[in-house]
């Protein structure tokens, strides 16, 4: 199937899709039995999620991200199945999209996920197929990201606005300029925070052109190649191991949750973990620092490996960690990888640099570099990867 230029998300594969948008989402990207309520309630309308290669987008076709906004605590806090039913009636994030249209005065002609995740992933999928357009197997993070502003676009010159925002309560708000890159999430978290602590955004328009150099290609296929793999394995460690060597990465840690700071601040999940080590890591402490996803991870005081590379947790069940879920006592693997080459480009940008860096999770003291030099200090070699 993933050999042709364009491809359909076949019923079969919807448990392999979800089990690699979960480890993916690199702690966040929203609730897998979310998203599986969406594609299974799309299913049964008789609707399909039609993708296309990146490399097939015209330079004169339009196109827009978007994705579901608001803490993955408070969207717990909701009934997948009640929500899905409500949009049967309104559906953010295609009044969002068709805000979007209208302040452009243009169809928009694909979208493309902002993340991938369990949850901002299928509903991408479910706007395109509503909407009647394809959805570009790609996405702009190659895993998920707490902001809006931190994408693979914005490192290569598209900006996120026009940005239409449509919350729970029946709120439209459009932000058509910003002076720095951070103000359309702020704004967005406010209005979702005072809407029913949910709702949509559209942004990033870009010409095709554009688009073919700013997305990162082929994430959504990866993903589910992903999942097919690990779905047929039974042992955790078989699956940590697979999941490392997929993405070019390696397992750094094994250990049990100790500690677990928490707080929920503007509709971001933001924790401080510290895991203990077990077994080969014993005498070794982690701390993981979580802003919805795993951003930053630091090993016996040493930083080795900082956002936007990726940090994943794997459990004893071999499941992808959700931070919603991290529990004191939590038996967990540590997977430390490099992000996508493109979103490496993106940090290289100056406005990147800035939208993506380390200062928006609370460490301005430290600045991007690639996981293959800071988790040196570990006594990782990263040669012939």
């Amino acid at each position: 199937m993933l050999g042709n230029r364009e491809w359909q998300l076949l019923p079969m594969d919807v448990g392999a899709l979800l089990t690699g948008l979960r480890i993916m989402g690199t702690g966040g990207g929203g609730s897998v039995e979310f998203g599986r309520t969406i594609i299974e309630n799309d299913l049964k309308h008789g609707r399909t999620y039609q993708h296309v290669r990146l490399g097939d987008v015209p330079d004169g076709a339009w196109v827009a991200s978007g994705g579901i906004m608001g803490s993955v605590k408070v969207l717990e806090q909701f009934s997948p199945a009640e929500i899905v039913d409500r949009w049967e009636e309104r559906f953010e994030p295609l009044l969002a999209l068709r805000a979007l249209e209208n302040y452009l005065g243009r169809k928009i002609d694909f979208v493309v996920p902002f993340e991938l995740g369990g949850l901002n992933t299928p509903v991408i999928q479910s706007l395109a197929a509503r909407a009647g357009i394809p959805v570009i197997d790609g996405d702009g993070v190659g895993r998920s990201a707490p902001e809006t502003q931190m994408t693979s676009f914005i490192g290569h010159g598209v900006s996120v606005t026009p940005m239409p925002l449509a919350d729970a309560e029946g709120n439209i708000i459009l932000v058509t300029e910003a002076t720095t890159p951070f103000v359309p999430d702020e704004i967005g978290r406010f209005v979702i925070t005072r809407g029913g602590g949910q709702g949509a955004n559209a942004h990033y328009p870009m010409d095709g052109r554009t688009a073919r150099r700013a997305i990162i290609p082929d994430s959504i296929s990866m993903a589910l190649e992903l999942g097919r793999a690990v779905n047929d394995l039974q042992d955790a460690k078989e699956i940590a191991d697979a999941v490392a060597a997929s993405l070019g990465g390696q397992i750094v840690f094994s250990g049990e949750v100790m500690s677990l700071e928490e707080q929920d601040a503007m509709g971001f999940l933001v924790q401080n973990a510290l895991l203990e080590g077990r077994g080969a890591s014993r005498g070794d402490t982690m701390d993981v620092l979580i802003k919805n996803e795993f951003m930053l991870a630091t090993l016996n005081g040493e930083v080795g490996c900082v956002f936007p590379d990726l940090i994943l947790l794997i459990d004893e069940q071999g499941r992808g960690v959700m931070s919603a879920d991290l529990s004191i006592g939590d038996q967990v693997r540590v997977i430390v990888a490099p992000c996508h080459p493109r979103l490496r480009e993106a940090v290289a940008d100056e406005v990147g640099r800035i939208a993506l860096g380390p200062a928006r999770f609370g460490r301005p003291d430290l600045s991007f570099s690639p996981v293959e030099e800071l988790s040196t200090t570990w006594g990782l070699s990263w040669e012939g990867r």
